[in-house]
């Protein structure tokens, strides 16, 4: 490629410069290119003949990037969910087509469910097999679309960085959960000019919706005026990293507070209005209790059956407030008073300085009586 330059050191004088070609790579050195860019070091994988080429050029990465062999994909699946929370980064799995592809889908589902953030990688068959029932073909798609934020089959190898880009996006962005790449074997042994572009935007994609004020300003005059209010937490807190502003909110309000199983590390066990697990294995006080409450405040957790049991029954005394930033979640399960679509953190921020110091002597003395005459905290 030739380039005239003009520049003051020559006196404006036009030179010619010929710039060095790209050499082109292939798809599968692409998809391990591409994560890297993502800042990925440790992947979990099984081989197999669809994602051969990428396993061929880690060999070329293994420096760089930490390939970890399960006895099994579900295995690597489920090893990546792992990783993906206690790293708070985005788990990568690779598997081969047909059978290996279908080993991932329980721990896709339980990504999904959990929210958290997976990258899973799938070989397919050449692109002129596909739709022939060829030799471990299987509609990777069609069977993921249930259970996936987003999924996309890659037939050219030139479409690698920016689908590795969007999904990186997705799966780490507003709610986390799971994406799916599957890449034709063409795609992964053809050979492109390769270039990355981190992607920050996809169309029709609001991954952070901005907390409504009139929803913010309704939640805090129902906190404000309730007589025996009750916060539950969810996996939601963390996944904003408002540990910190939660913690400031239930000790200002002087809030009794359960937890979800996936909530509870949203603040200090030994918290002193921290009432247990809530749910069919939970504690004592905190189930009675939001079926006793006057003003229910869930916050990142979406009413699960395990936490709710019969919906039909389920805190019908409660003017529920809602704090979620999945927008499918709201008034699914159960009718809210208020409902607050944001980021925990963002919600929590914006309620912090309207809500009243408060205690509540009566209220947690009700819970402490729960503590000596059922299940205690520690007892989970």
């Amino acid at each position: 490629m030739e380039l005239t330059i003009k520049n003051k050191a020559t006196n404006g004088v036009a030179h010619n410069y010929t710039a060095a070609p790209k050499s082109p790579i292939t798809g599968a050195e692409a998809v391990l290119k591409c994560l890297l860019e993502e800042g990925v070091d440790t992947i979990f994988g099984y081989p197999g003949g669809a994602i051969m080429p990428v396993y061929d050029a880690l060999y070329s990465y293994q420096d760089r990037i930490r390939h970890i062999l399960p006895r099994h994909e579900q295995g690597a699946v489920h090893a990546a969910e792992g990783y993906a929370r206690v790293t708070r980064k985005t788990g990568v799995c690779l598997a081969t087509s047909g059978p290996g592809a279908m080993n991932l889908l329980t721990g896709i589902a339980d990504a999904k469910l959990d929210s958290t953030p997976l990258v899973c990688i799938t070989g397919q068959v050449f692109k002129h097999l596909l739709g022939t029932d060829a030799f471990q073909e299987t509609d990777v798609i069609g069977c993921t679309i249930p259970i996936t934020k987003w999924n996309y089959q890659i037939t050219k190898a030139s479409e690698i960085p920016e689908v590795f880009a969007k999904a990186f996006y997705i799966a780490n962005s507003g709610r986390p959960g799971p994406v799916v790449i599957d890449i034709t074997k063409n795609a992964q042994m053809e050979t492109f000019e390769y270039s990355y572009k981190h992607c920050s935007y996809v169309r029709s994609y609001r991954p952070h919706p901005k907390p409504d004020m009139e929803c913010i300003k309704d939640a805090a005059a129902l906190i404000n005026g309730a007589k025996k209010p009750f916060i539950l937490a969810g996996h939601g807190i963390q996944i904003a990293h408002a540990q910190e502003v939660f913690k400031a909110f239930v000790e200002k309000t002087g809030i009794p507070l359960g937890c979800t199983i996936h909530g509870l590390s949203s603040i200090p066990n030994d918290h002193p209005l921290h009432k247990g697990m809530l749910g069919m294995h939970g504690n004592y006080g905190p189930n009675i209790k939001q079926n006793e409450c006057d003003v229910l405040i869930a916050i990142g957790m979406r009413f699960d059956d395990r936490v709710t049991g019969n919906l039909s029954k389920y805190a019908k005394q409660a003017k529920i407030v809602h704090i979620e930033i999945d927008p499918a979640e709201i008034n699914k399960n159960v009718k809210t008073e208020v409902a607050i679509n944001a980021d925990a953190k963002d919600a929590l921020e914006l309620l912090l300085p309207l809500v009243e110091e408060k205690t509540y002597p009566t209220w947690l003395a009700e819970f402490e009586a729960c503590e000596k005459s059922g299940a205690r905290k520690s007892d989970y």
